[in-house]
C-alpha cells in the first residue's frame, strides 16, 4: 500500500510522536483527532497569572531513549533546561530529600525508622522473611521489608489508588517501584555520591515554557512535515472496514457538527475502553464486560496562587502520610530558571479520588481550604489566604491494577489485536503506568513497524514485550 492514510486518535505524546515520525520517514499521511483545543492531553500546559502551569508534576527524565531525547533537544533548543532535582518526602514527621541523599538519610532520617529498616534488611539477608508475593503488598513486603512498606509505600498506595495494598496486582508494584529491593534502594542512594554518580543522576530536563512545550513542538513539527491535526473533535463512532481493502471510518463531533474521516489504518492512543464503547462493528460479549471491569483513579489538581515570590525552595513535596489527603505538592516556578510573575507563585496539589465521590463534588473554595489544612498539618502553613484557587479534574489519571485485572485487559487486547489494520498503544491505549518518554518510545516503535508491505505485526509483538519492562520514573 503506497502512502497509507493513518488516522490517529489522541494528540498526546504517543499520537503526536507517531504523526511526526510517519511524515519524517515517508511512511504515511497522519490525521490526528483530538478532543481538546490544544495538543498534549495530560502532558499539556496552560497559562495562568503570567506563567505556564502543568497538569500536575511532570519532568523529562535523562533515562529517555537517546534518539527521543535528541529529537526533543532539537525541537526545543535552548528552551530545554537541565535542572537539579530538589524535592522532599515527609516520613514519620520529618522531611527527607528526594531523590535520597546519603548525608540527608544519616542526619534527618527518623532513628526508629532507620533501626527497623536495618533489622528488616538483616532478616531478609538471613532468609527470615517471606509472604505470598502475588499482589502489590506481598512483592514490596518481601523485597523492601515491613518498615518501609508500613511507613511509606502502603499509606501512599491507599491514597493514590484508594484501595488496600493487598487488593492491588503485583504488576502495580513492579511498574511503580523502581528500587524494588534493599540493594536497588541503596544503589540509588549511594549513586548520588561524587565518583559514583552516573550522568543525569539527580537531574531532569524541563521546558522553559512548561512541560506542554514538548507536545506543542511535536505538533508544530508534525504539521510542518504535512500531518493534519483536528482539534476540538470528540470521537463518537469508530466504524471498521467492511472489506479487506475498505477504509476505517471515524465520526468525530466538533463545534460545527460531525466530520467523517477515513484512513487505511487506525492507530489509537485513547483509552482502549473508549474505543470499545465507540466501536460500531460486531463485538464479542466478553469485551464490554472486560471494559466495564477496567478501573481508573481520578485526580483533582488544586492550584493555589499566593502573593509571595516563592513558597519554598523545593520543586515538589511527596506526602505519603495517612493524615493528609494530598499526595504531592509542586511549585511550578521552581522547575525552571527565574520566571515571572514577580511577587506571586502558584502551588499545585494532587488529590486522588473517585469521580462523583465526596471529594470530587467539593467546590474550588472547599478544595482550597482542604489543601491549606493539609499544609498546616505537615508544617507548611500558608502565611495568608490564597489570592486565587482553581482546579483541573482528571477522570483517568491513573490505571488501577486490581488483582486479576490482567484477565480483563487481555480480553480487550486480544480483541484489539484481531481488528484489521488497527493499533492501540501509548499510556491510555495499553493501560500502562508510563512516562512521556515511554509513550514516545511506543510511537517511534509503531512507525518502525510500518513498511512498504504494511504493518509488521511480529515486530510489534517484540516491541510490546519490551514495553512491559517499563518502570515509572518519579
Amino acid at each position: 500500500m503506497s502512502d497509507p492514510r493513518i488516522l490517529i486518535l489522541g494528540a498526546g505524546p504517543a499520537g503526536l510522536g507517531a504523526a511526526l515520525q510517519l511524515h519524517r520517514r515517508g511512511r504515511g499521511h497522519a490525521t490526528v483527532i483530538e478532543q481538546h483545543a490544544i495538543p498534549g492531553g495530560n502532558a499539556s500546559s496552560f497559562p495562568f497569572g503570567g506563567q505556564r502551569l502543568d497538569y500536575g508534576s511532570h519532568r523529562l527524565h535523562p533515562s529517555s531513549d537517546p534518539d527521543i531525547l535528541a529529537d526533543i533537544k532539537g525541537l526545543l533548543g535552548d528552551d530545554l533546561l537541565d535542572r537539579p532535582r530538589h524535592g522532599r518526602i515527609r516520613l514519620r514527621g520529618k522531611w527527607i530529600h528526594f531523590p535520597l541523599k546519603p548525608a540527608d538519610l544519616l542526619l534527618r532520617l527518623d532513628k526508629g525508622f532507620a533501626i527497623s529498616s536495618s533489622v528488616d534488611m538483616a532478616r531478609k539477608a538471613l532468609g527470615l522473611t517471606g509472604t505470598p508475593d502475588d499482589n502489590f503488598a506481598g512483592v514490596l513486603w518481601n523485597s523492601l521489608g515491613p518498615t518501609i512498606c508500613r511507613d511509606f509505600y502502603f499509606p501512599y498506595a491507599r491514597k493514590i489508588w484508594g484501595l488496600e495494598p493487598e487488593k492491588l496486582s503485583a504488576v502495580q508494584a513492579r511498574k511503580r517501584v523502581k528500587a524494588s529491593s534493599f540493594g536497588g534502594l541503596m544503589k540509588k542512594v549511594f549513586g548520588a555520591l561524587p565518583g559514583l554518580k552516573k550522568p543525569g543522576t539527580g537531574r531532569f530536563f524541563y521546558p522553559r515554557q512548561g512541560f506542554g512545550q514538548i507536545c506543542d513542538a511535536y505538533a508544530a513539527a508534525a504539521q510542518q512535515q504535512g500531518a493534519s491535526i483536528l482539534y476540538s473533535h470528540r470521537v463518537e463512532q469508530v466504524i471498521p472496514p467492511s472489506t479487506d481493502r475498505a477504509p476505517w471510518t471515524v465520526l468525530a463531533r466538533g463545534e460545527h457538527g460531525t466530520e467523517q474521516l477515513q484512513g487505511d489504518y487506525l492507530w489509537s492512543t485513547i483509552p482502549i475502553t473508549a474505543v470499545a464503547s465507540a466501536y460500531q462493528g460486531e463485538i464479542p460479549a466478553s469485551v464490554p464486560a472486560a471494559a466495564a471491569a477496567i478501573r481508573y483513579r481520578a485526580m483533582i489538581l488544586v492550584y493555589v496562587q499566593l502573593d509571595v515570590e516563592q513558597f519554598t525552595e523545593y520543586d515538589a513535596h511527596y506526602l505519603p502520610e495517612a493524615g493528609v489527603k494530598i499526595t504531592r505538592l509542586s511549585e511550578p516556578k521552581n522547575y525552571r530558571d527565574a520566571v515571572p510573575p514577580t511577587g506571586k507563585t502558584v502551588l499545585c496539589a494532587e488529590l486522588p479520588c473517585e469521580v462523583d465521590d465526596e471529594v470530587w463534588r467539593l467546590d474550588d473554595a472547599a478544595l482550597g481550604r482542604l489543601v491549606a489544612a493539609d499544609l498546616q498539618t505537615v508544617g507548611l502553613p500558608l502565611a495568608r489566604p490564597p489570592i486565587a484557587v482553581f482546579t483541573r479534574r482528571l477522570k483517568q489519571a491513573y490505571p488501577i491494577y486490581l488483582t486479576g485485572y490482567q484477565e480483563h485487559f487481555d480480553a480487550l487486547d486480544r480483541w484489539a489485536d484481531s481488528l484489521p489494520r488497527f493499533l492501540t498503544y501509548g499510556r491510555q491505549g495499553l493501560f500502562a503506568h508510563d512516562n512521556t518518554h515511554h509513550a514516545l518510545r511506543m510511537a517511534y516503535a509503531a512507525v518502525e513497524c510500518m513498511g512498504a508491505a504494511g504493518f509488521d505485526e511480529g515486530r510489534w509483538r517484540e516491541y510490546r514485550r519490551d514495553f512491559e519492562t517499563h518502570v515509572v520514573e518519579d
